[in-house]
């Protein structure tokens, strides 16, 4: 598999970005964590003054073989369900990117039913579903290249309609379990603390999702350092199609705007295939999801927000779309202080 070639993160816009925010009408750095953001997005884009009029949410749907395992208080029929219900724009991330100004992208990476030709859906499906991680591979090696390749053909195709500010989403009934595997192995942290109790199950419930994980890691014993052979045996097609996005993205410059644990987790499988992703992430909140905090500090991510979510979806992302452009606005459009005939710092 060819992986994109990702570009250096630019560190002249990043400056003339901090030289600009220092001549702006305000005390310097009062705008705090606004500033910062405006300064690494500029070295993102390599613009000293960027701004994202296209925004989207990607949402990779797909189904997980382990949910026989009895790991989500949830039926697997619930994937495509919900596909539907963001397809006609009910669901909170159609709230959500709407108030943002941002479209909602759905793609069918692996959802365990067919769907007919139902505009608006694109349609990649690899399989429908993985198999179980317990007894097993999730996926084959040949699959869980072509879900990374199927992300990156997503991304590039809607770059090449003007696209230029991503946020990854996700659906996917257990995406908890794979992700938190995932977690654990590039970790090193015992599966107990890096699992949560996703769509809600109560404590034999969560007990057995950690036997089921930790059983999953002992039988597929996944190679840690290939991240397609981690993918492969106990990730998931969603998982895999957030990474090609990501990487994608970041080979052409686009700041990509994670949400929370499982988009987290397709993170690491990113980094770990090309650590030049990491300066293109954006982390948009912390999620109560146990093993999201080390996600981000495995990737040395500070989150924007800290708002208990625990969806999914691309929810916390699309929360964050608001603070970037408050980032690029300011930056963009303040008057400086010889502009405003404002007395600067003596």
């Amino acid at each position: 598999m060819q992986l994109p070639y990702i570009p250096d993160y630019d560190l002249q816009s990043a400056e003339l970005a901090q030289q600009r925010q220092n001549t702006l009408t305000k005390p310097a750095g009062s705008l705090g964590r606004l500033e910062e953001l405006s300064i690494r997005l500029a070295g993102i884009c390599g613009a000293s003054r960027p701004s994202f009029s296209r925004k989207a949410v990607i949402v990779m749907a797909g189904d997980h073989g382990v949910t026989a395992e009895g790991v989500s208080a949830y039926p697997a029929a619930v994937t495509k369900q919900m596909v539907l219900n963001f397809l006609h724009g009910g669901a909170a991330i159609n709230v959500l990117a709407r108030q943002a100004g941002a479209r909602v992208i759905v793609v069918d990476i692996g959802v365990a039913a067919d769907f007919e030709q139902i505009a608006d859906l694109i349609h990649h499906k690899i399989a429908n579903g993985t198999h179980n991680m317990r007894t097993g591979p999730a996926m084959t090696r040949q699959q869980a290249e072509e879900s990374i390749q199927v992300g990156m053909e997503v991304a590039k195709a809607e770059i090449a309609k003007g696209l230029d500010l991503l946020a990854v989403g996700e659906m996917g009934i257990g995406n908890t379990t794979p992700s938190s595997a995932i977690t654990s192995l590039y970790t090193a942290l015992p599966v107990r603390l890096v699992t949560g109790r996703g769509t809600g199950l109560d404590e034999s419930g969560f007990l057995h999702k950690v036997e089921v994980i930790e059983q999953s890691i002992a039988v597929n014993k996944p190679d840690t350092a290939d991240p397609i052979d981690v993918l492969s045996k106990v990730g998931g097609f969603e998982i895999g199609g957030l990474a090609g996005l990501i990487m994608c993205a970041a080979s052409h410059r686009l700041p990509v705007v994670l949400d929370g644990f499982i988009s987290g987790a397709a993170a690491l499988i990113a980094a770990e295939l090309e650590p030049r992703v990491k300066p293109f992430l954006i982390a948009s909140h912390r999620s109560v999801e146990a093993g999201h905090r080390a996600i981000l500090e495995r990737l040395g991510l500070r989150p924007l927000l800290d708002l208990d979510l625990r969806l999914g979806e691309g929810t916390g992302a699309a929360l964050a779309f608001h603070l970037i452009d408050a980032a690029v606005n300011t930056l963009n459009d303040m008057a400086t202080f010889s502009e405003a005939g404002v007395s600067g710092k003596e």
